[in-house]
Order: C-alpha cells, then structure tokens, then sequence
C-alpha cells in the first residue's frame, strides 16, 4: 500500500533573484512558490554596474506575478557564499528589504540551504538542475534571440530592435514596413512571429474624414482641418500600437513612421513646432530610421494626400532633424528592390551588433 504524499504548505515565502532579465525559468520558480504559500514576496536584487534598470525589472515581474508582493534592492555586494562576512552584508540588505518573518526560501540554487538558515526557514528546492525550462540569465543576457521563447512580454519589448520607415507623403513607407516583415517572417523560427505596425495617422485621418462626411455629405479631404491637439493624440497611439506589437512579435519590429515622424507632420500641417508631440517623441527606445526618398516614386493621390508639392520640403526637413536629433539613418533610394536591399542589409547591420549587458558583479560559489 503506498502512502500519499503531503506537499507542506508555508505562511509567508521568499524568492530572491536578479532577475537580468526574467525567463521562464524564474518564472516557474515564482509560480511554484506562489502555489505553496499563504503568501510570497519576490524580492528583486541588482546591482549598480548592471545595465537593466531595477525599475524595469521589479515592474516586469510585478506583471508576470500580480499575487505575489514584488520589491527591489540594491546590492552591490559581490557574491562569495564560502565567506561568512560576506554572506552578513547581503543579509544586512535582504532583511532591510523584507522585514517579515520568512517561513520558506524557495531557490534553484546550490546556496538555498545557506540563504534560508540566515532567514531562519525551510529551504525548498526548485528544478535545481534546471530540466524543466533549461535557460538562465546568462544566456539570455549572451543572446536574446536564441532563447526569445523563454521571455515574457514585457522583456521581448523592452529587447526588441524598432526599425521606424519614415518618409514624406507616397514615398512607400507603408510597401516598406510591409515588405520588411515579410522578408523576416520567410526566414522562420523565431523570426516568423515578425511584425509590422500601420500609420495610426491614417486610420485618424479617415476617422476625421468620415466625421466631417457625416455633418457635411459630400465633404472632401481638403475640407477637413487639423489642430496642434491632434497630433500628440496621433503620436500617443502610435506608441501604444508599436509596444502592443512588441510585446508579441519577434527581435525585430518594422514601424510606418512614429512619434519623431508625426512632429515633423505637426510642422507640415500646423507650420510649427509641437512640445507636447515631441515630448511623445523623447519617450522609449528606437533603434534604426529608413527614409524613404520621394525621388523616383510616383504621387499618387488616394483621397487622403495633397502634398506632392512639398515632398521634397518634407524629405529635407525628415533628413535634417534625424541628423540633428542624432538618430541612426539610412536613406532608401532608387527602385522598390533597391530599396529593400539596403533596408535589409541595414537592419541585419542591427541586429548583428547584438544585445550589450554589462557584467554582473562576480560569484564565488
């Protein structure tokens, strides 16, 4: 007769980590812990030369881990678990962190006896050989792209490379975006969940239109008007719609325009300068900027365009204040083909410069 197994249950835990930057691994750690406990606090530690702020990492795993109690240290104490002084410092800042009676260490690491003893719990060990999600934070940190699927949302967009093809009025930003994520998607693997995102400038543009067709039948394009407020409104969204997309797509994300473009369309449009779309602007990372030369490309007049005229104004303008702005450009000229050729070769450019984390502080284990 076998005799069923009881699996303790604890009041308070404990997950201790770095966490740069979370996987699944850490993730299955937490869950496991969560799942055991009354209640669980995930205290995350970094260091200062780390180049992942512990902002981001306490809100990423607040996220992944709404019921557990996440906060952030830091410790810049480098790790020596056969010294006794050091292992005092570290405590000294875990106890300042979580000053809660601790009744269970949950770890994957050889130094969980150790770490529970100093909290005065019971050690619980978690997938120490690391079988079930075999990653760690060192090989992300070595490539992110080969272990991609081992990371949640918010990290996949805070690593994501952002290409924006910017241009003026039909110079093919759109054919472009497009283009480029289907030439990433047919390389496969990680690559095929490539995405592209669309003008939102567009799609308001048209909402204005048809708002303006429903009080006045018969309205057209040069009827409708644009305010100063529009824009940051345009430029918000536009945002909102580049994360959302990198949240679940691949390494590389291919944007029709962006904020920075939508005040240099502020300027075409209102004849001046907006603070509040530039402030959009100065807001996340972006990596790489296409410009779209409207030398060679035909105007064409889609019911939503009246600009051939200051294309080249606009190219110029695009041109002036990325150099201005300090931004990475590469400007596509010549046939579509041509086009893309560069784009891609740009953007492989990126991407092969890799992902740069500094060192955390060294181990002896």
């Amino acid at each position: 007769m076998t005799t069923p197994t009881h699996t303790p249950r604890y009041g308070h835990g404990l997950v201790l980590g770095k966490f740069y930057p979370p996987h699944a691994g850490h993730h299955h750690l937490v869950r496991t812990a969560r799942a055991r406990c009354d209640r669980l606090t995930v205290l995350v530690c970094a260091s200062a030369v780390e180049s992942v702020p512990l902002a981001d990492r306490v809100a990423w795993m607040r996220e992944a881990h709404p019921d557990a109690l996440v906060v952030g240290t830091v410790d810049d104490t480098p790790v020596d678990v056969h010294d006794p002084e050091v292992w005092d410092a570290h405590m000294r800042i875990f106890r300042a962190a979580v000053p809660e009676a601790v009744d269970a260490v949950f770890t994957s690491e050889a130094y969980g006896e150790e770490l529970a003893r100093r909290f005065g719990a019971v050690s619980v060990s978690v997938d120490p050989g690391r079988t079930r999600h075999p990653v760690s934070g060192t090989a992300v940190r070595a490539d992110p792209v080969a272990c991609w699927d081992q990371l949640e949302a918010p990290v996949r967009a805070a690593l994501t490379r952002r290409v924006v093809v910017l241009g003026a009025e039909s110079t093919g930003t759109t054919t472009m975006a497009r283009a480029l994520a289907d030439h990433y998607r047919r390389r496969g693997g990680v690559w095929a969940d490539t995405r592209w995102v669309p003008e939102y400038g567009r799609e308001y543009s048209e909402l204005k239109l048809a708002r303006l067709r429903a009080e006045r039948p018969g309205a057209e394009w040069s009827d409708v008007t644009f305010h100063t407020t529009d824009f940051p409104v345009i430029a918000l969204r536009q945002a909102e719609l580049e994360e959302e997309a990198a949240r679940a797509g691949s390494p590389v994300l291919f944007c029709d325009t962006d904020a920075f473009a939508t005040t240099i369309w502020h300027e075409r449009y209102m004849g001046t300068t907006s603070a509040a779309t530039g402030e959009v602007a100065a807001r996340g990372t972006r990596h790489l900027w296409l410009l779209t030369d409207h030398h060679g490309v035909a105007f064409e007049d889609d019911g939503l365009r009246d600009g051939e005229h200051l294309r080249p104004w606009m190219t110029a303008r695009f041109r002036a204040q990325l150099a201005h702005t300090g931004r990475r450009t590469v400007v596509l000229t010549g046939p579509h083909e041509e086009r893309l050729a560069t784009a891609v070769a740009a953007v492989d450019a990126l991407l092969a410069e890799g992902w740069h984390f500094t060192d955390p502080l060294p181990e002896r284990r």
